[in-house]
């Protein structure tokens, strides 16, 4: 059975596509939480880009990146929710902005 041959322009413009999605997520949300979900959601774009290019040509590259990229996720979520967790114990709140108000 033949793989779907998709174009490398398709795949790098969805790749961008979520990029940009998770971009806007980090740049307009409030929450903590919804910041760190939306930089997942950057890092699948770039690990998306990564595994089409390989794949286009044909290199294990983009999948050596993709598993390393997978593993600074996995450590990011686990410091960040960790994160999360005290300052939702200390605050109250995970809102960006009422955390700057209490910097003094």
């Amino acid at each position: 059975m033949n793989a779907a041959n998709i174009p490398l322009d398709h795949l790098m413009l969805l790749s961008c596509m979520i990029f940009v999605i998770g971009l806007a997520g980090v740049m307009m949300r409030r929450n903590v939480l919804y910041i760190l979900m939306s930089l997942e959601i950057v890092l699948n774009a770039v690990c998306l880009a990564f595994v089409s290019a390989g794949a286009h040509w044909g290199k294990a590259d983009g999948q050596i990146m993709f598993m390393l990229i997978l593993s600074l996720a996995a450590a990011e979520v686990s410091v960040g929710l960790g994160l999360i967790l005290q300052i939702h114990r200390k605050h109250g709140t995970l809102d960006v902005d009422r955390l700057k108000e209490l910097q003094g």
